[in-house]
C-alpha cells in the first residue's frame, strides 16, 4: 500500500489533506509527551541532596537544562494543539496574516506554521528592525 502525501494537484485542504496532518500533528504530540514522561521521570529520580558542592552544582545546571526543555515542550503541545484546533475550525493551512494557503511543503516541515514563507521572514525582517533600532 502507497503512503498518501498531500499534493498540489489536489484540492487545497480537502478531507484527505486534513485528516493526514491531524495524524501527523497527534503523532507530533503522543512523541512529545513520551519526552515529558521521561524527563519527568529523570526529574524525580535525581537525588539533589550533594554533599559536594561541585556535584551539587552540576546537578543544578542539569536540573535548570531539563526544566528549559520541559517548557519548550509545553509551549510545542500548546502549538499542536492549537494546529489541531485550527483543523477542527477549518483555518488549518491558511496564513493568519494574508489568508493565502500555507504551501503544503512548508506544513509538511512544519505542521504547527500559522503564517505563509513570505509572511514568515517579513516577520523576522521586522523583528530584525526593530532590534537593531
Amino acid at each position: 500500500m502507497i503512503e498518501y502525501r498531500p499534493s498540489d494537484k489536489e484540492p487545497f485542504m480537502n478531507e484527505r489533506q486534513r485528516e493526514y496532518f491531524r495524524k501527523k500533528l497527534l503523532a507530533w504530540k503522543s512523541e512529545v509527551l513520551k519526552e515529558v514522561k521521561v524527563s519527568l521521570a529523570h526529574l524525580q529520580e535525581e537525588d539533589r541532596n550533594h554533599p559536594d558542592l561541585t556535584d551539587r552544582a552540576s546537578s543544578e545546571a542539569g536540573w535548570a537544562i531539563e526544566l528549559r526543555a520541559r517548557d519548550r515542550q509545553r509551549k510545542l503541545i500548546a502549538k499542536i494543539d492549537a494546529a489541531l484546533k485550527r483543523l477542527e475550525d477549518g483555518t488549518y493551512g491558511y496564513c493568519l496574516e494574508t489568508g493565502e494557503p500555507i504551501s503544503l511543503r512548508r506544513l509538511e516541515a512544519r505542521p504547527i506554521a500559522t503564517l505563509s514563507i513570505e509572511a514568515q521572514e517579513s516577520h523576522e525582517r521586522n523583528e530584525r528592525l526593530q532590534s537593531d533600532e
